[in-house]
């Protein structure tokens, strides 16, 4: 049996190489592979890496990769054009995912049918501003008569790169009404809304994005999406039946977080993980 509750299994995609992190590919690769073989190994998905870097994440010395390939999912900012020469280049690995920017959903989605194995998953990403107003349902609906995720960009470096509630809000409920899979991406590591006291940036949580992806109002995902009381999150997640559970994650299926310690901590604090101890260098 898994130490980590469904709910919470493959959440958690290794993002240790991207900001705010930026942990050298040397120590993200042996990092992952400690990870992979944890407690709470089950909670983690790959380890995402740019297009830019498979060359150098190849060059890496990997002794374990003896016992397998490396779980890597490509993240490729530069679109379509980046599609095919990533995955040549992704030989040596297990493409766990693709997760392709794009400003054309129909255009990322011919690509992805012309040459993405049937076996891997890929999830779409346009740019924010194509999501509002109509741009939002048009672009869903590409997406939804497809075998693709979207994905959505929850935070970044600068303040300005988070979603107000009512903007994600909007998102999920809008895939959540058509059955729409999805993945979030940059600044959703803590489990509860919060304001950065470094930053003033206003990050969201992922517990309160877990419970906002069952509703298909808008109002109602908003207000779940501005809550910042772990306690009454944490009530709330363990008042979820198996139902819900199972409605929560084919919706909100992976985030990608720089340290993968910060949420299972955040977990744990709030009472919902009954941890291991961690290694030290995982923390």
């Amino acid at each position: 049996m898994s130490a980590i509750p469904e709910l919470f299994q493959g959440l958690f995609d290794d993002a240790a190489v991207f900001p705010p992190g930026n942990l050298p590919l040397a120590e993200a690769v042996p990092a992952h592979r400690a990870h992979r073989l944890a407690w709470y190994a089950a909670a983690v998905g790959p380890l995402l890496c740019g297009a830019g870097r498979l060359g150098e994440l190849a060059a890496v010395p990997d002794p374990a990769r003896q016992t397998g390939p490396l779980r890597v999912g490509l993240v490729l900012p530069g679109g379509s054009a980046e599609l095919g020469p990533a995955l040549a280049a992704a030989a040596p690995f297990e493409v766990a995912g693709v997760e392709l920017a794009a400003r054309d959903a129909g255009e990322a989605v011919a690509a992805l049918d012309l040459l993405l194995p049937p076996d891997v998953p890929a999830a779409v990403e346009l740019p924010r501003e194509l999501l509002r107003g109509d741009g939002l349902g048009d672009a869903l609906d590409v997406l939804v008569d497809s075998p693709y995720r979207a994905k959505f960009r929850t935070g970044g470096v600068v303040a300005e790169a988070f979603p107000g509630e009512e903007e994600l809000a909007d998102f999920l409920t809008g895939c959540a009404q058509r059955g729409l899979p999805y993945k979030c991406t940059a600044g959703l590591h803590h489990a509860v809304r919060h304001t950065d006291p470094a930053t003033g940036f206003e990050h969201h949580g992922f517990l309160n994005v877990l419970l906002a992806a069952q509703e298909t109002d808008r109002t109602a995902a908003a207000e779940v999406l501005a809550e910042r009381s772990g306690a009454v999150l944490a009530k709330a997640i363990g008042a979820l039946t198996d139902r819900q559970v199972t409605v929560i994650r084919n919706s909100f299926t992976a985030f990608g977080t720089c340290s993968i310690a910060e949420p299972l901590d955040d977990l744990a604090g709030l009472g919902l993980l009954s941890p291991s101890p961690m290694p030290q260098e995982d923390r």
